[in-house]
């Protein structure tokens, strides 16, 4: 049997992006770029260069990810899992657990093509009535989600957890959202919070590039309201809420 994939890739030894593929072009491309320059650093990996055809890919609403081993670059286009969309549509429910302290030489600044524990970890929140999951840390502060950021309204005000202060991955989507917050007539604010201050929130969203905007519908069995503002705010992001599989 040959295999179809190099060793640094068996390993997980490289870093992604996934970019939401759209008719206009990929969204976001220039963050993703780079915050995929920042994380191919931090594993001292050759850098991703991007050749003159990837801005120009177009397609209905598709998966495009960014992938730099240590040997090699590569570009792939897929269909979005209609788990993402259903959740978008559908919205999520989630649970709570705490994540393990991070070494020193943690990654998880990082988007590397280790997932197998952010697998596990959606797998673990299934076992037990949920869809996913929220790390917070021993402090109970909210951290973010296997594969996705914490945003939350407060009053006029869209928030999501800075990364400069806590260990996460800054948020492609997130920061998005909080830039553009204004045109909703919304504030944009990176703020920290407990997972009891986060019950209290006026709603509730994961955030990631194929997803975009998933409302929490529950938090650990809790059920929420939908919010009003979902379907506003996945417009906003030029995502449909209603794009089924």
């Amino acid at each position: 049997m040959t295999l179809s994939v190099e060793p640094d890739e068996l390993f997980g030894d490289g870093v992604f992006e996934t970019v939401h593929l759209r008719p206009s072009g990929p969204w976001l491309l220039e963050a993703h770029l780079a915050r995929l320059a920042r994380s191919a650093a931090l594993l001292d990996l050759p850098p991703f260069v991007p050749d003159g055809h990837l801005a120009g890919l177009r397609g209905d609403e598709q998966a495009l990810r960014l992938i730099r081993t240590r040997r090699s670059q590569h570009v792939t286009v897929s269909p979005i899992a209609p788990d993402a969309l259903r959740e978008r549509r559908e919205g999520i429910r989630v649970i709570s657990a705490v994540a393990g302290s991070r070494p020193p030489w943690s990654l998880f600044r990082a988007k590397t093509l280790s997932y197998a524990e952010s697998f596990a970890a959606r797998r673990w929140a299934r076992s037990r009535g949920a869809d996913d999951m929220i790390w917070i840390d021993a402090d109970g502060h909210v951290l973010e989600a296997p594969t996705a950021s914490v945003v939350w309204l407060a009053g006029d005000t869209l928030c999501t957890v800075p990364s400069t202060e806590a260990p996460i991955l800054p948020g492609t989507t997130a920061a998005e959202l909080l830039a553009r917050a204004p045109e909703a007539g919304l504030r944009g604010s990176e703020r920290m919070i407990t997972i009891d201050q986060l019950r209290g929130a006026d709603a509730i969203w994961l955030a990631s590039a194929l997803r975009g905007l998933a409302f929490v519908k529950s938090l650990d069995g809790a059920p929420r309201r939908h919010s009003r503002w979902t379907p506003r705010l996945l417009t906003l992001l030029g995502y449909s809420p209603a794009r089924d599989a």
